[in-house]
């Protein structure tokens, strides 16, 4: 008999969660996990980050208060209290995790853990401790790291990654920050906001390049509004380390100055040093391959999240670790599918979208009705003093299906969510138009997006 039903190799927010999961539907579970439970998620990415981001709209309201009538004579920043928030959040949460495992009756190998072979891992303990873990099932849930490109390898100090940035003893006088997806405008923001110059460098035509093209042009009127430079349609060719600074060599014969530089161009899967070559598990590209129920090509091994390659978001990985355990107990569960994956970004405004953006909409063949509503024209965003950003609905002009929405203004990130589940249930303009929305709120943008698509808004 195997020492577990199953061994989850990973405690991010894939494997945690699968190994919940797991519990529930009566497995014994054990995660081998060598430094703590959460992953990078929970740790070093999505909630210390959000918490330094709170802090900074924090700060902003405060900056603002005399609009609301509130005046405040004087105020200071302590950034090592600012940081200390962030660091109290990720460890309240990794010990939820801990108590979730104990609930469940999970155990936790704090290891390291490499496949010996289809049913065995050898788990090896900080201290030079050998374990031999046998299972019927195991999942890879490894995770995924920094990525950078030849020439501006991270040094920690001169040249960081996002793990460095969320804890920097001070803010830097300025900042460059290669690459200008999510990870890399959350970062503008939270460092602008506290005061740093900062300036995204971006090799593609412009920032947030997975979104719409409108709201990479909102963003990018917002952030120029804010002195946040940009610098797009270049990328970097080499950094340079001096005594005061850092120097980046850009692709188009310029250079940039500044105190540090943070490499925010994506991650790659690890995949390296967890025995994938002794059992010639299937890889493609940096990631482990697998189906649509996160099966690798061994039968009973199966990857889920970030090493499984994109989209490298934790909601995904917490998806397909419940796929993959419902699919190894023979629960016949869905097969995974990422067309309607919600996408979030947390600076200021947030931005949020699922499904397709207009261009991609009519590359598909599709003849497109477009709706946009700004939030200046939302009651309950005037009175709250958020008005930037807007609402942008995407339908098929023949059918009325919904085929993408994309939000640029407070609370996107929440309100992304009815659309989604617009999309799961196949919900059509003349639907969602119709469903009364409450009064005042941010959500009245959905439904007066809806009616500009079809020549009927109200409020514009």
């Amino acid at each position: 008999m195997s020492d577990y039903s199953v061994v989850i190799l990973g405690g991010g927010p894939g494997g945690y969660v699968a190994a919940i999961r797991a519990a529930q539907l009566g497995h014994k579970v054990a995660v081998v996990e060598s430094t703590h439970l959460g992953g990078i998620c929970l740790n070093w990415g999505c909630i210390p980050a959000k918490a330094l981001l709170k802090n900074a709209e924090v700060l902003t309201t405060i900056r603002d208060a005399g609009k609301f009538g509130v005046e405040i004579a004087g105020f200071s920043v302590n950034w090592p209290k600012v940081v200390k928030r962030s660091r109290d959040v990720s460890l309240r949460l990794t010990r939820g995790v801990e108590f979730l495992f104990k609930k469940n009756k999970i155990d936790w190998i704090k290891a390291r853990g490499e496949l010996v072979n289809a049913h065995t891992l050898r788990a090896v303990t900080e201290d030079g401790g050998v374990r031999e873990v046998s299972a019927d099932f195991i999942i890879l849930a490894t995770g995924a790291r920094p990525n950078y490109f030849p020439g501006m390898k991270p040094d920690g100090e001169h040249i960081i990654t996002s793990k460095e940035a969320l804890v920097l003893k001070s803010v830097p006088e300025s900042l460059a920050i290669i690459g200008a997806g999510a990870i890399g405008v959350e970062f503008a923001h939270i460092y602008s906001t506290f005061g740093a110059s900062v300036t995204l460098v971006e090799a593609l035509p412009r920032i947030l390049p997975v979104e719409d093209e409108d709201i990479s042009a909102e963003l990018t009127r917002i952030f120029k509004k804010r002195k946040i430079g940009i610098r797009t349609g270049t990328g970097v060719d080499h950094i340079e380390t001096g005594k005061s600074g850092v120097t980046l060599y850009l692709q188009n014969g310029d250079t940039l100055e500044a105190e540090k530089a943070l490499i925010a161009v994506g991650v790659k899967g690890n995949i390296e040093n967890i025995g994938l070559e002794k059992l010639q598990i299937a890889t493609d590209k940096g990631r482990i391959r697998s189906d649509a129920f996160l099966r690798t090509n061994i039968e009973n091994i199966y990857a889920i999240g970030d090493v499984a390659g994109p989209p490298w978001l934790a909601h995904v990985a917490s998806a397909e670790g419940i796929t993959a355990v419902e699919h190894l107990s023979g629960k016949n569960p869905s097969a995974m599918s990422y067309e309607n994956v919600p996408g979030c970004t947390y600076c200021q405004p947030e931005i949020a979208s699922v499904g397709l953006t207009e261009a991609q909409a009519k590359s598909a063949g599709h003849e497109v009705k477009i709706g946009k509503f700004p939030y200046r024209g939302l009651g309950k965003a005037m009175a709250s003093g958020d008005t930037e950003g807007f609402v942008k609905m995407v339908y098929d002009a023949k059918y009325g299906e919904l085929l993408g929405c994309h939000i640029i203004g407070p609370e996107a990130t929440n309100l992304i969510m009815e659309a989604g589940i617009a999309r799961k249930l196949e919900t059509t303009h003349i639907a969602l138009l119709k469903t009364i929305h409450p009064h005042p709120t941010l959500s009245e943008a959905l439904m007066e997006a809806t009616a500009d698509a079809l020549g009927e808004a109200i409020h514009i």
